[in-house]
């Protein structure tokens, strides 16, 4: 069985949202406390990554189950964290420089670090 897609308004509207609010499945099944990060579109997947790198609480609460919750741009989902190959990296710095280069450029170095990189995740719905 094949998971369901994002609708194509869906990913304009995640894609067109400054932040994305994220909540992770804890073991026990409840929602984790909601972190604001944020998002990229790449094609028609949606990629979020921590700036803090592994390290960050809210990254660190999705590695127990990879499923969680998301909400942007008048979207809200049920999602699963799918860690990012390597591959696509280059393409999702590229939207992050694209998207949020008007901030400060450390930010946008932090962002597209190495640290950072090695969190990406594509969200996909559930």
């Amino acid at each position: 069985m094949t998971s369901p897609a994002w609708t194509s308004q869906e990913l304009d509207s995640v894609e067109h949202a400054e932040e994305l609010q994220i909540a992770a499945l804890r073991r026990g099944g409840e929602l984790g406390s909601r972190r604001t990060i944020w998002v990229v579109r790449v094609g028609d997947g949606i990629y979020v990554r921590s700036v803090n790198g592994p390290g960050s609480d809210w990254y660190r609460g999705t590695r127990a189950r990879q499923e969680g919750r998301v909400q942007a741009g008048g979207v809200t989902k049920d999602v699963t964290m799918i860690d990012a190959a390597d591959d696509i990296n280059g393409a999702v710095d590229a939207a992050y420089r694209v998207k949020y280069g008007h901030y400060a450029a450390y930010i946008i170095k932090a962002i597209t670090s190495p640290e950072a990189s090695s969190t990406t995740m594509r969200l996909e719905p559930r």
